[in-house]
């Protein structure tokens, strides 16, 4: 069995990235969506182990310090990271497992596996970003215009992304995205194996025994 895919999807907050993982997940099998530790409150209707790891600063700052994360980092005011043990264990079944989290934290991930897929999701227009983030309805002015100048500084960061998702249209997105990381599978890179295996078997024709 090979070793699953592990994909980072980023994206603005208020592009739909959350979204299009849960319907990914709803319409194709194999991924395996890590869930990720943080010390931000629930939204309304976010349950503990389902959506996040609910932590107080004090038990994220335990799981650094005892290295239980394969990345983190401070977002808004709030701590986010990636437990480590869920990943590998879902990778080593074959799934292929998806990271929802920013910048930051995609290019550390990167670094320790180089063979990562980076996905980039943005509404297709800045202004329908903030028609979005206006019409969550579950944030303050405040908190939507620092989004917003967050926005503008992980727009910066949007060329170190293997491959850009426009989020228009929902669906189309889904199968956009599904088809980028089945794809990923038939990299030669990901096929050593396979490789090494039909230049063995070539090589018994070759000899002529």
């Amino acid at each position: 069995m090979s070793k699953g895919v592990l994909v980072v999807v980023s994206g603005f907050s208020g592009s739909g990235k959350g979204t299009i993982m849960r319907r990914l997940l709803e319409k194709y099998d194999n991924y395996g969506l890590s869930i990720s530790a943080t010390t931000r409150q629930p939204r309304e209707g976010e349950t503990h182990g389902k959506e996040y790891f609910f932590q107080t600063t004090e038990e994220f700052e335990n799981m650094i310090r005892q290295g239980q994360l394969i990345e983190y980092a401070q977002y808004v005011g709030n701590y986010y990271g990636t437990p480590k043990a869920y990943v590998e264990e879902q990778r080593n079944l074959g799934k292929d497992v998806i990271l929802e989290i920013e910048i930051q934290g995609a290019m550390k991930i990167k670094e320790q596996y180089p063979d990562t897929v980076l996905l980039f999701v943005t509404p297709p227009s800045a202004e329908e970003l903030k028609r979005r983030l206006v019409g969550r309805g579950t944030e303050t002015e405040d908190v939507i215009e620092s989004r917003l100048v967050r926005a503008v500084q992980e727009s910066e960061g949007m060329d170190l992304y293997d491959y850009l998702v426009i989020n228009d249209d929902l669906e189309t997105c889904v199968d956009e995205v599904h088809a980028i990381i089945q794809s990923e599978h038939d990299k030669a890179s990901r096929n050593e194996e396979f490789i090494e295996r039909i230049r063995k078997q070539l090589k018994v024709f070759v000899k002529g025994e």
